[in-house]
């Protein structure tokens, strides 16, 4: 499911964003100010971020730039910032797309749609090949040195949100939250035992991986060297 997160100041357009995207399908969790934004990317980083520019205690200019020193994730500002000026400097440090407030609703949504769309397409992979390994991910298959290699459901849904995004960190509680829902995301020892259970089937030295990466305390993270 994609994970909208909305900042913005005012409850109301909180609200009236939360309650139409869940509509259309989407997981939305919202923020007052720019610290609790930053926050909760910390815990679970978000697929698209609707940021408003001016919060109560970090700018939305702050906290784009923040967001830019460690992730990629599609920025959608809607601001009442409607000077050409505040649009060039926000779509300069970053920003993906600018809609002014009053915003239309189905404009709005339309945006956040094409946002989804284009990363998924740019993060989705069909087939990889690693010293050896090959992984479908399209077709969720695996196979070393023309050996297949059978890996659970579960482990090929880890497997995949880490291909997906070959080379960042993706934290625990997201990897908990996107595969055994939001009451799990604490169950650190799931994610350890899973992923114990992919190096030793993936990794030609589960000892020493070199495909998986734990980033402790924070994630993990596929990073296969580069050819």
């Amino acid at each position: 499911m994609t994970f909208v997160l909305v900042v913005d100041d005012d409850p109301a357009i909180r609200r009236t964003l939360s309650v139409n995207l869940r509509a259309r399908g989407y997981d939305v969790e919202t923020a007052g100010d720019g610290r609790s934004a930053l926050q909760v990317v910390d815990e679970r980083m978000p697929d698209v971020v609707l940021l408003d520019l001016g919060l109560p205690d970090l700018d939305g200019v702050a906290v784009l730039t923040r967001l830019r020193a460690f992730t990629q994730v599609p920025v959608i500002v809607v601001s009442a910032r409607s000077e050409a000026v505040d649009k060039v400097e926000a779509l300069n440090l970053g920003a993906d797309d600018y809609i002014s407030k009053p915003f239309s609703l189905e404009e709005l949504l339309a945006r956040v749609g094409v946002a989804t769309r284009r990363t998924q397409q740019e993060t989705r992979p069909e087939r990889l090949e690693v010293d050896g390994l090959v992984l479908d991910v399209a077709d969720s298959r695996a196979s070393r040195d023309g050996e297949v290699i059978h890996l659970t459901p579960t482990e090929w849904r880890l497997v995949e949100l880490l291909v997906r995004r070959r080379g960042r960190l993706v934290r625990q509680a997201e990897l908990l939250h996107a595969v055994w829902g939001p009451t799990y995301e604490r169950n650190s020892n799931y994610l350890r035992v899973h992923l114990s259970a992919i190096r030793h089937k993936l990794e030609r030295d589960p000892a020493a991986p070199v495909l998986f990466i734990t980033e402790p305390g924070l994630g993990y993270r596929f990073a296969p060297r580069e050819d």
